[in-house]
């Protein structure tokens, strides 16, 4: 069963993510510390540090929402990041930021679909994807994208939710996350379905060795899964 934000409309998941984030980007970077106690910042750390072996010169952020991911990504020194998301409100506060901090030309945003990338085949040397996968409404179609796109031994990285398997943080996750989490969101954000949809996404998304087995039909090898902080994220690595 496909996950979608708005279960009372009968719009596509892209289009339901799309109005989704529209609806919550101007509070977005906030909730995302404030509910992840700021541990967020660390994960992306560790997934540029991996990022940072390959030593890439042209990087394609999918997913890209506020750009975080693609600012922390500079740190692997590339001489340029492409970032692409659909929705245009997370964009906008993107590009503000990236004014801000004078990164206009190391950075360039675009609005445009990860399922169908608007970019030729072997052009970039990786792609990242930052808590992204799970809003594929095809994620077959979106990884297949992403390998077309990757140059010949591209690296491929991946930092998405998973779910904690060991007691007893297992059980003070799933209530953090389905009960404690959807309540702060609604409150902050005032969309009722945005951080109910969290939960409900992560709980679909195929972690572990599951989305390895589907990087590797979608054309990866070298496949390999990290698991941080008890298991409540991922780092999946893979090359073309």
């Amino acid at each position: 069963m496909t996950v979608v934000p708005y279960k009372e409309k009968n719009s596509s998941k892209k289009e339901q993510v799309a109005q989704m984030f529209n609806s919550i980007s101007g509070r977005y970077d906030f909730l995302n510390h404030f509910l992840s106690l700021g541990i967020d910042k660390r994960w992306r750390k560790k997934a540029v540090k991996i990022l940072s072996a390959s030593k890439p010169e042209l990087v394609l952020d999918v997913a890209t929402g506020t750009a975080d991911f693609a600012i922390q990504a500079l740190q692997a020194g590339p001489n340029k990041i492409v970032g692409i998301d659909i929705s245009e409100g997370m964009l906008d506060v993107g590009r503000k930021k990236l004014a801000d901090k004078g990164l206009t030309k190391k950075i360039e945003l675009r609005l445009g679909d990860s399922e169908n990338l608007p970019f030729p085949d072997n052009n970039f040397d990786a792609v990242t994807v930052g808590f992204g996968v799970r809003n594929f409404e095809n994620l077959k179609q979106g990884l297949q994208e992403i390998n077309r796109v990757l140059k010949p031994e591209g690296q491929l990285i991946v930092l998405e939710f998973s779910r904690p398997t060991r007691f007893p943080f297992k059980q003070v996750y799933n209530f953090y996350f389905k009960f404690v989490l959807p309540r702060i969101g609604r409150l902050v954000s005032r969309d009722k379905s945005a951080y109910t949809y969290l939960p409900e996404s992560v709980e679909a998304f195929p972690d572990g060795d599951r989305f390895t087995d589907i990087l590797k039909e979608t054309g990866f090898k070298n496949t390999a899964c990290t698991p941080l902080t008890f298991g409540v994220s991922s780092i999946y690595t893979a090359q073309k």
